[in-house]
């Protein structure tokens, strides 16, 4: 059984931009939203895009609007929503964050996503990865139908931290060599939990609070279509060193060392 385990935000970390838009455009189809509500989405997500959650919980307040709109839905209904979403989802998936996953599947680490987004939405992204699971946003089910109430903690800041403290526990892994990847201030909790958090084209807000504590932090560059990786006094593209800079024997808690 493995003793460590990565986890991944879901928006602006293991794919570009925010999910609650391509989702919403689903349920809409599906005849679960309004065009007044896809017109917000669609605004929602622009300014997400652009500056991330910086704690406002902007994306995560339309997430909560989904789950209640959604109120009387058959499971299956909402399933197949995620169905049809999943295609857009995995071409959405950064190509360094498959790398990263291959990596540390290959180092013997599970895999896992951890998002404020319904289940619906990030278990099947998960298996499509070949990952080891998902912990989303759970909505309650009576009688085969949703209601407008969650089942379980909201999966969104210090619930975030919870659930992986609860997954930890379960599979016996140990935290100190576990892997957190956010790019939020919003995360700070779960990035907290674990030996080695890292940044992901973070906020302003978690930038500085990444060199502060000399965390390493990752920008996938658009124009060179690689990971840049800042920590530990160093800067790397990703390959062979970035590899061996996650993913070697030789780390500490707080700044990895680059295995020679």
């Amino acid at each position: 059984m493995p003793q460590a385990a990565a986890f991944f935000d879901l928006d602006r970390t293991l794919i570009a931009g925010a999910s609650v838009f391509p989702f919403g455009v689903e349920a809409w189809r599906a005849g679960l939203v309004s065009n007044a509500d896809i017109a917000r989405m669609a605004a929602e997500a622009a300014a997400f895009l652009l500056s991330g959650d910086t704690g406002e919980g902007k994306s995560d307040r339309v997430r909560s609007d989904i789950l209640g709109r959604v109120a009387g839905v058959s499971v299956e209904t909402l399933a197949e929503v995620g169905r049809s979403l999943l295609p857009n989802l995995v071409n959405r998936v950064r190509p360094e964050s498959k790398n990263l996953i291959e990596r540390h599947r290959s180092a013997g680490r599970d895999t896992w996503i951890v998002s404020a987004s319904p289940q619906e939405i990030v278990a099947p992204l998960a298996t499509a990865l070949g990952m080891t699971g998902a912990i989303g946003t759970q909505g309650r089910i009576v009688d085969g139908h949703y209601t407008n109430e969650l089942d379980g903690p909201f999966i969104y800041g210090q619930g975030k931290a919870s659930a992986i403290a609860s997954i930890a526990e379960r599979h016996g892994y140990e935290l100190e060599h576990c892997f957190a990847y956010s790019d939020s201030v919003s995360d700070l909790p779960m990035l907290d939990l674990v030996g080695h958090p890292v940044a992901v084209n973070p906020d302003g807000e978690l930038m500085v609070i990444a060199r502060e504590r000399g965390w390493a932090v990752v920008s996938f560059a658009q124009r060179t279509k690689q990971a840049v990786l800042i920590g530990a006094g160093s800067t790397l593209l990703i390959g062979a060193s970035l590899g061996s800079y996650f993913l070697g024997r030789r780390h500490g808690r707080r700044g990895l060392l680059v295995s020679r």
